[in-house]
């Protein structure tokens, strides 16, 4: 005969829930997610045998359409009961149409829409006195590490772009909304907060810099004021996807700080996307890149130790040998620390596809290449800069003799890795000072000198 703790375990509904795309979307996941552990559902990593799945989709190229697709398909196949939200939900005949026995599909941030849809498919069973969610709410990330949206949509009108469209214009929240939930991750044992947004630097700008209040004082909702009040919270904070606007330049002194202090890391996530005036014009993004090299300049005087990682795209409709040259000599010239690359993917319902004819698929192809094999020649040479250096490395993963742990200059899964010997065992989430002793194009390896 089951005991009552078996037979509540039966009675909760469980939900298989699948997360794709950017971290933006992988917050909406968490928002989710707590919401419906709150309610007293059960999460279970395995289709078969859930009440029901939920995907939440990527819609942003065609491949990750394809990959949103493919995760659909095999819910149905594995469960038959799926629930589709996210950026993809923006557009739902795509779902429909090859997937008309799908329970419900929502748009992204539509989160009361979700759960809803989930309600009607799987009632809750709610037990307040073993439902307990902790006050920071589920987190899909490892524990000493946090995601923390800022803002949602995007002003800009980026032509290889379709963000705005699926997630609407920008949507700022208020400052002290944001420092409340860095505060409960901080309190919860997170030691470094990522901020992400789809255009960091222009927080604010939707609500004119409105000031919330903050404990004993009033916040305003700009880059710099946040920036600066993450920084007293005593974790490591880092800035993703910044616009380079020329209030950026203000935030650099505040890095310059935290090389002593932590706080707001010297790390800027900056997507330039390309190099040549031509190809920046028909991206709509802008294109004085001569002005950005004395910028980086400007910033690598005030704060040696800056990181600069950037995203480029090749290949873009219109882009000839002659810019694909002035692109790499600009690299050369800039000397970024990390950088991804993209090839251009021609995107249904953007306008870039349009304005000019497509590179085909094996010039882009080549150059990409190029420009990789170019970018690794240069992020070795920034990171030999290193040997000999002591740097903190906060530890990700724990082996029996080697750890995995990352700089300051280092965001997790998109850049590089510090092995770490150590004459005690670490502990992950850890911060520990290393000596660093060898590098190659993309890590670094180095000995714990202190803790």
């Amino acid at each position: 005969m089951p005991t009552s703790k078996t037979a509540k375990k039966q009675a909760a509904p469980q939900v298989s829930f699948v997360s794709l795309g950017c971290p933006k979307a992988l917050v909406d996941s968490e928002r989710i997610i707590t919401r419906l552990r709150a309610e007293g559902y059960e999460l279970t990593r395995e289709h078969k045998g859930a009440d029901l799945v939920v995907v939440n989709t990527c819609g942003f190229l065609d491949s990750a359409q394809a990959e949103s697709l493919d995760a659909i398909g095999q819910a149905l196949a594995e469960n038959g009961k799926v629930i589709v939200t996210g950026c993809m939900g923006a557009e739902p005949e795509k779902i429909t149409d090859k997937f008309p026995n799908v329970l419900a599909v929502t748009g992204p941030q539509q989160y009361e829409s979700v759960v809803a849809a989930v309600h009607k498919a799987a009632p809750p069973k709610h037990d307040p006195f073993v439902d307990l969610v902790p006050p920071e709410g589920i987190k899909l990330t490892p524990r000493h590490y946090a995601y923390l949206k800022i803002s949602e949509g995007c002003n800009n009108r980026c032509t290889f772009c379709i963000i705005p469209k699926l997630r609407g214009d920008l949507v700022s929240r208020p400052a002290a909304d944001v420092l409340r939930e860095a505060e409960r991750l901080v309190a919860a044992g997170v030691k470094e907060l990522l901020v992400i947004s789809q255009d960091t630097s222009a927080y604010g700008v939707d609500i004119k810099y409105a000031a919330s209040k903050w404990k004993d004082r009033e916040v305003r909702a700009k880059f710099l004021d946040l920036s600066r009040e993450l920084g007293t919270l005593g974790a490591w904070v880092r800035l993703h996807y910044v616009y380079p606007y020329p209030h950026v330049d203000d935030v650099i002194p505040l890095m310059a700080d935290g090389q002593k202090n932590g706080g707001v890391l010297p790390y800027l996530d900056i997507p330039f996307q390309h190099a040549a005036p031509g190809v920046l014009k028909r991206m709509k993004r802008p294109a004085a890149q001569a002005k950005t090299l004395d910028r980086i300049a400007r910033w690598r005087e005030i704060c040696p130790d800056l990181t600069l990682r950037s995203t480029f795209i090749v290949g873009f409709p219109g882009e000839t040998d002659e810019d694909f040259e002035t692109l790499l000599d600009w690299l050369d010239e800039a000397a970024l620390d990390r950088v991804g690359c993209f090839r251009y993917e021609p995107v249904e319902g953007a306008t870039a596809n349009d304005l000019a004819e497509a590179v085909p698929k094996e010039v882009t192809e080549e150059r990409w290449h190029r420009f990789m094999q170019r970018q690794q020649a240069i992020s070795k040479k920034r990171l030999k800069r290193k040997v000999g250096t002591r740097q903190q490395v906060i530890i990700d993963e724990v082996g029996p003799t080697v750890a995995k742990g990352r700089t300051k200059g280092d965001a997790p899964e998109i850049d590089g890795s510090v092995y770490v010997a150590s004459r005690r065992p670490l502990r992950v989430g850890e911060i520990a000072t290393v000596k660093i002793e060898r590098a190659d194009e993309y890590d670094l390896h180095g000995t714990v000198t202190g803790f």
